[in-house]
């Protein structure tokens, strides 16, 4: 494998939620999809032309991808052997050696050169589908490879005269129709799952969603004679439903459900094997509708959440395109009263060091000093009065979904990098009382400093934790952490300086996110005692949701 696909592979596993599997032998992972190509290829044995194995569902093509793609080209070679152990296992009469070891070498060449064309860092495939541009090379590429496959292993069976030549077209339309609903169906889902968390939740409205699918289903299987095909459009209700609330996480759920109801309708209801290819050939348009609008409306979100973030970000630049005129009037109210402050405490001490000094006039001279000093004071205090946050639009908000949000928009600068984002909130973290924006905002200056301080080092491995946690009854805890040089010697606690040293920074800087973070009741802080950096701070919980 290649040394650059291979550390960016590593990187990206190491921050999804099952680093077990990833820590696991590659034999035992390979023995694993071993195992699950086989009772996919049994459960998936439905109408098959002759004893070929030909089906128009075969979800074992889409596990093969899967563990290529995530675990590397040392696991191409199962992609030969899954196909050969599946008919031993599962046929009721094999064909002989030649023409077997024969298909399998074919099956195994063609998804084997999909994964390897995925896996080329130029072409920069996300294993994460976190674009549409994502989604679309895993669609043609999945197209074009079941073709392959397809017209290769068909026209091998017709070419040895296992397979009459009137049969060829059907065959291979069958054969292709199987593979592609099977990576369509089990890639992205399978992808997700293990290269990050599914934003998925039980809900009242996902249960109707779920029960949307089963009642399309029941109608279709339950006037299959009278209407036939007509009513499988009613599965574009719910699988739509399922897109435009949940995009691409909640449609690879709905497909998954969709399609094993649809195999478990065809075995119930006993449908013909013509009939249950063309409820294929449906769901086929079916699941590129949903994962396609799914990715588009995910991208709509992420699009609408940077451009408020932008907008009140320039609100921030334009408010601080001011600060010139601003400091200029501040140094000019604070250095009249200084002065005079210094003055009348120099006529005090050369008063105090004369041979008679004249008390009365030093104490009254000390108190003009105090006067002017406290004239200062309060020059600072109107100061403070005229930026201080805005206390307005706070709510109850999840700490999780904050995080996931921020992460999403860092997305395209952790992929120019390198770097990788593990997060992770604690079970049953109550909402916190926040403005969303000011902290979304706070959250993502911290990570984009973590993130432009590994570019700066040239660090090959760049990784930033992300973790929320309870701190008691009424805070929550949020730690940034990454693997950086950590904070340069200069930053003291004490006193955070209102800079920017990022090359594009906003220069909202870490003294504003603390006093977002204290004006909310909370408080930031670093850790010193950790390689690189790490930025604690702490967030109220909201009322009647404390746990």
């Amino acid at each position: 494998m290649d040394p650059t696909i291979e550390a960016v592979s590593k990187r990206r596993l190491d921050a999804t939620p099952f680093q077990r599997i990833y820590a696991l032998p590659k034999d035992a992972v390979g023995l694993g999809y071993l195992g699950g190509y086989v009772l996919l290829d049994w459960v998936s044995g439905v109408h098959p032309i002759m004893s070929f194995g030909i089906t128009p569902w075969n979800p074992g093509t889409g596990l093969g991808l899967v563990i290529v793609v995530l675990f590397g080209r040392r696991m191409i070679p199962y992609l030969f052997i899954a196909p050969l152990l599946a008919d031993l296992v599962n046929l009721p009469t094999w064909p002989p050696w030649g023409i077997e070891v024969s298909t399998a070498a074919l099956i195994g060449a063609g998804y084997a050169v999909a994964a390897v064309f995925l896996l080329r860092p130029s072409l920069r495939f996300d294993p994460t589908l976190s674009s549409l541009r994502d989604l679309a090379l895993l669609i043609l590429t999945a197209a074009v490879s079941a073709s392959f496959v397809a017209l290769s292993y068909v026209g091998l069976l017709v070419a040895v005269g296992t397979l009459p030549i009137e049969e060829l077209a059907a065959a291979a339309l069958r054969y292709w129709v199987g593979d592609l609903i099977g990576v369509m169906v089990v890639t992205p889902f399978a992808l997700i799952v293990l290269t990050r968390r599914l934003a998925v939740r039980a809900s009242l409205e996902s249960a109707l969603q779920i029960a949307a699918i089963v009642a399309a289903l029941a109608l279709i299987f339950g006037f299959a004679h009278e209407q036939k095909f007509q009513l499988f459009y009613l599965l574009f209700l719910p699988i739509v439903w399922i897109a435009v609330r949940a995009g691409l996480d909640g449609v690879c759920v709905g497909v998954m459900i969709t399609q094993v109801g649809l195999v478990a309708g065809v075995e119930l209801y006993g449908e013909e094997s013509h009939d249950f290819m063309a409820y294929q050939l449906l769901m086929v348009i079916l699941t590129i509708t949903g994962l396609v609008t799914g990715a588009l409306v995910a991208e709509r979100r992420r699009t609408e959440f940077e451009l408020r973030l932008h907008r009140e970000s320039l609100a921030h630049i334009a408010r601080r395109g001011n600060l010139g005129e601003l400091a200029a009037a501040i140094a000019h109210e604070i250095n009249q009263p200084l002065t005079a402050a210094g003055t009348y405490t120099r006529l005090v001490t050369n008063a105090l060091h004369e041979s008679d000094p004249d008390r009365v006039m030093a104490a009254e001279t000390a108190e003009k000093a105090a006067a002017q000093v406290e004239r200062a004071a309060e020059v600072v205090r109107r100061l403070r009065a005229l930026v201080r946050l805005d206390r307005k639009g706070r709510a109850p908000y999840n700490i999780e979904r904050m995080i996931r949000e921020t992460v999403a928009l860092c997305q395209p600068a952790l992929d120019r990098s390198r770097s990788i984002v593990r997060w992770n909130a604690a079970a049953n973290l109550p909402s916190v009382m926040v403005d969303l924006l000011q902290v979304e905002q706070t959250l993502l200056n911290i990570v984009r400093n973590s993130i432009e301080a590994i570019e700066e080092s040239d660090h090959r491995e760049g990784m930033i934790d992300i973790e929320a946690v309870s701190k008691g009854p009424h805070l929550v805890e949020v730690r940034v952490a990454d693997n950086g040089p950590g904070f340069p010697a200069d930053f003291i606690d004490s006193f955070l300086p209102f800079t920017s040293r990022k090359k594009e920074g906003l220069g909202i800087g870490l003294s504003l996110c603390r006093s977002i973070v204290e004006a909310h009741g909370g408080h930031l802080w670093l850790n010193r005692q950790t390689q690189g950096a790490e930025v604690h701070f702490t967030l109220p919980v909201a009322q009647g949701d404390s746990s």
